[in-house]
């Protein structure tokens, strides 16, 4: 797909078909997130892919998304370390993950993988879940999988109401 076609059709999907999604899809999608931008390169991530269904379950519950579940992959988004400084004062660990996911995100959609951003669980269940390190921190899960149907656009803002030129306003 064109670029701005996938970011314009790009869905949060909440129904998958259990189909599986073979490795070298997966390692493309990750390899997009793996080449994102991040604060002084310090690419402060690690991905757990999830594909186990017992613990795909555990996850949706950890979450209370109970639909991630269904994806036959839930893609699992860490903070390695502490990264670097936005504006000399805000740590950028959670904008280089966030970044990343987004690669990710985009490139599941450019291979007609659907996924959703899910941003509440309870942090400590997911990382005993998947044995992430107390220093870790889990910064969002999304399911990935092919979806049962593309969800209908949802409203945007009109430009203007989120562009100001040169000053805010």
């Amino acid at each position: 797909m064109d670029f701005m076609e996938v970011v314009r059709n790009r869905r949060s999907v909440r129904k998958f078909w259990p189909e599986e999604v073979v490795w070298p899809d997966i390692e493309e999608i990750l390899d997009a997130a793996h080449l994102a931008p991040s604060a002084k390169n310090l690419q402060p991530w690690k991905f757990i892919i999830v594909r186990n269904e017992k613990r795909r379950r555990l996850l949706a519950q950890a979450s209370g998304q109970e639909f991630i579940g269904e994806a036959p992959v839930i893609v699992v988004a860490c903070a390695t370390g502490k990264g670097g400084f936005i504006g000399r004062y805000m740590e950028s660990w959670p904008i280089d993950v966030a970044i990343a996911m987004d690669h990710l995100t985009l490139a599941a959609w450019n291979k007609n993988l659907g996924t959703c951003w899910i941003g509440d669980f309870d942090e400590n269940k997911i990382k005993e879940i998947c044995s992430i390190p107390e220093e870790i921190r889990v910064v969002a899960l999304t399911p990935l999988g092919y979806p049962v149907k593309n969800p209908q656009p949802t409203p945007r803002r009109p430009l203007e109401k989120v562009v100001s030129q040169e000053t805010y306003s």
